[in-house]
């Protein structure tokens, strides 16, 4: 099954041109956590539990000469040889990509491979990176989000008045994907009305429905609040329960607690806070686990933002 849900060649033009663009070097993480010839598969395994990989590539001297996967370290464990050295068990037909390719050429790998991840190389043969599906993911938003950034910073709009003021109310119901986005919709739609600058806009539009997925995906349901003044925008999350456990684990990108059909059907990719906080000038949580959840993300309307 495609790791991707587009095909860079059938996507629209702008994600196509930049995944073309950047590199497999862009995106790549350069934390690389490796085991050599002479380490054991329980060093391996306590590198893959250390770290939540799937996979440990195997280097001499900088360069990749083989790889280890869970399904090698499975064998190990079935086979009771977990205590022996790698060596003679070492993958040596590994895929790999090299840093200077484009993109759009890694998506096809990661389409084509059953792999989560792919070792990268240099020109030199040496091994200088991993890339999984996540990085080019991440990558490309960043990337269409700077795109964006520079399209709004030409546009010129007239001031805002000082007497513009917003208060509006959504109830969010849980698990309701059928109306997911209409409070953000609406949001948009009203501050448009009252000439706020697209790139306010967007990053409350944003922030709106963030929270918005959060409370129909992981809360008993619950509302979302925004109100402007004549200095900025605040956008309040409120949910019945059932609270957050981890908040410092929930605020990191990635971490989801999403049910496994919320994730088949695309959504819980343990974004919404993250990206909520990334867009606000300040925000504030607060939860207790069998309470409730209160969000609470301001962004200013003048050189702040």
């Amino acid at each position: 099954m495609n790791q991707f849900p587009f095909n860079p060649k059938d996507s629209p033009q702008i994600i196509h041109e930049l995944l073309l663009r950047m590199k497999v070097k862009d995106a790549m993480s350069r934390k690389i956590h490796t085991v050599s010839k002479k380490n054991t598969f329980r060093d391996v395994q306590h590198i893959m539990r250390e770290h939540k990989i799937s996979g440990v590539p195997v280097v001499e001297h900088d360069r990749l000469v083989g790889i280890i996967s869970l399904d090698d370290l499975i064998r190990a464990f079935d086979n009771n040889y977990v205590e022996d050295r790698i060596e003679k068990y070492i993958t040596k037909d590994v895929v790999y990509l090299e840093e200077e390719m484009p993109l759009a050429i890694a998506i096809s790998y990661f389409n084509k491979y059953p792999f989560r991840r792919f070792p990268v190389i240099s020109k030199n043969k040496k091994l200088v990176g991993i890339l999984t599906s996540r990085d080019i993911l991440v990558k490309l938003i960043s990337e269409l989000d700077r795109e964006i950034t520079a399209l709004e910073e030409k546009i010129t709009v007239p001031p805002v008045s000082i007497d513009n003021e917003l208060n509006a109310d959504f109830l969010v119901k849980r698990y309701d994907f059928e109306n997911a986005g209409n409070a953000s919709s609406s949001v948009k739609r009203l501050l448009e009305e009252k000439n706020i600058s697209p790139k306010i806009i967007r990053r409350v539009g944003i922030i709106t429905f963030e929270l918005e997925m959060n409370i129909i995906i992981h809360s008993l349901g619950g509302k979302i609040i925004v109100n402007m003044d004549p200095e900025k925008i605040t956008i309040i999350a409120k949910d019945r329960g059932p609270g957050i456990p981890n908040i410092e684990l929930a605020m990191e990108e990635g971490f989801s607690t999403a049910n496994e059909w919320i994730r088949n059907i695309g959504f819980g990719a343990g974004m919404g806070l993250p990206n909520a906080k990334r867009f606000s000038d300040e925000f504030e949580i607060q939860s207790e686990v069998g309470k409730k959840t209160l969000v609470k993300c301001i962004v200013y309307l003048d050189n702040k933002e």
